[in-house]
């Protein structure tokens, strides 16, 4: 029986796709081949021999040591796309709060608790509603950073809003490019995006790359009144060189799920608790995709949506499964399959996957490898981590 230990709370949704009679699921488990989370830190835990893959319900994984994991050869999922509806309407909701002052016209209408006459109300209403007069997004163009499975529904509903859209997208996948208008038009780099658009959505994720990416450099770029908006990584903002932007009065807007204390009581910062895929379908869909991954990597050893491990799938052909991750290097797949044929094991089928450093191997063999056949892979030079699978029932 295969045990998951479960941290935050998870949709049952998601849960009850794991059949009781293999799987154990719940806190503090011992032991468990398997944890699924969401947003618990675990680089200060400490994790069992016994963990294979980690399974994140969301899409960042900031919270989950990656290098460690890689190094022990534990698998990590995330859930790409699984909160992209959520994260895409929130952000039209951040279009039409920067474009017109809804928040602070709710919130002069709520300040007239002095006023009992209704009558009286409505005029003043009439004479004071020119304040919060804003313009339409129909017409704008809207510059998309990042084209993957969130932006790339974010570019689609700007041109049924009526607005043109452009993007950039330095590594923009063909699965990607497919769920794409062709209406959309192609920018080569950042600072030609940001001087024709007048709202700016990031979609991309924090690294090296992208940390500081909106710099004091990008805001001098940007067409003057443009609006910004961060649903995606604060990272990904230099903060000093927001401020700048804002208090020069170049950036009209900055509308992010990342509040800081520097950007508190501005009216140009419209800050939300990081809410972007806080719905419960999202929190849901989540949860099944996390689990569908992760079940099919502990009984068939499949990848998918991995952030640290190749994607690597292969059909059951009969026969065991071996499955093996190992350091990118020469030579290894060749040690292994020596370790097979040596013992007259024959290959049913077999796929090799790498991944910068690491490399992910499926072999299905017709007869049940024995224990020196298994100490012998085991042992060879750059294999980390090796499982057995029997044959599907």
């Amino acid at each position: 029986m295969y045990k998951v230990r479960t941290y935050n709370k998870i949709s049952e949704k998601g849960l009850g796709l794991f059949d009781s009679e293999r799987y154990n699921i719940g806190e503090g488990l011992e032991s468990p081949d398997a944890f699924i989370l969401r947003s618990q830190k675990l680089h200060d835990e400490a994790f069992p021999d016994s963990l294979l893959a980690i399974a994140r319900a969301g899409a960042g994984v900031n919270n989950i040591p990656i290098p460690d994991c890689t190094e022990k050869g534990v698998v990590v999922f995330n859930t790409p796309g699984a909160n992209a509806n959520a994260v895409k309407e929130l952000v039209v909701a951040g279009m039409l709060l920067a474009s017109r002052d809804v928040y602070g016209g709710m919130n002069f209408v709520q300040s007239l608790t002095d006023m009992d006459d209704a009558g009286e109300m409505a005029k003043r209403l009439e004479a004071e509603k020119k304040r919060f007069a804003g313009g339409e997004i129909a017409g704008k163009t809207l510059g998309i950073v990042g084209l993957g499975a969130i932006g790339s529904m974010v570019a689609n509903m700007g041109l049924e809003l009526g607005m043109s859209v452009a993007g950039f997208d330095p590594a923009l996948s063909v699965e990607a490019a497919w769920r794409l208008s062709s209406r959309v038009q192609k920018v080569d780099n950042l600072h030609a995006l940001l001087k024709i658009c007048d709202f700016v959505s990031l979609h991309i994720p924090a690294n090296e790359h992208t940390r500081g990416l909106v710099d004091d450099e990008a805001f001098a770029a940007m067409k003057p009144g443009g609006c910004l908006i961060n649903f995606a990584r604060e990272e990904i903002v230099d903060p000093e060189a927001l401020v700048k932007a804002l208090d020069e009065g170049r950036l009209h807007r900055y509308v992010a799920d990342f509040p800081r204390p520097e950007l508190l009581g501005r009216p140009e910062a419209i800050l939300m608790p990081h809410i972007g895929a806080s719905t419960a379908e999202a929190e849901q869909n989540c949860a099944v995709m996390a689990t569908r991954q992760l079940m099919d990597y502990l009984e068939n050893g499949n990848i998918t949506n991995s952030v640290n491990f190749p994607q690597t799938r292969m059909g059951r052909n009969g026969g065991w499964r071996i499955t093996f991750a190992n350091r990118n290097v020469p030579k290894v797949l060749g040690s292994v399959l020596s370790v097979l044929a040596d013992r007259d094991i024959n290959v049913i089928d077999m796929v090799n996957k790498s991944r910068g450093e690491i490399a992910y191997n499926i072999i299905d063999v017709e007869s049940e490898p024995g224990p020196g056949a298994l100490e012998a892979i085991a042992a060879a030079e750059g294999v980390i981590r090796l499982r057995v699978l029997p044959p599907k029932a």
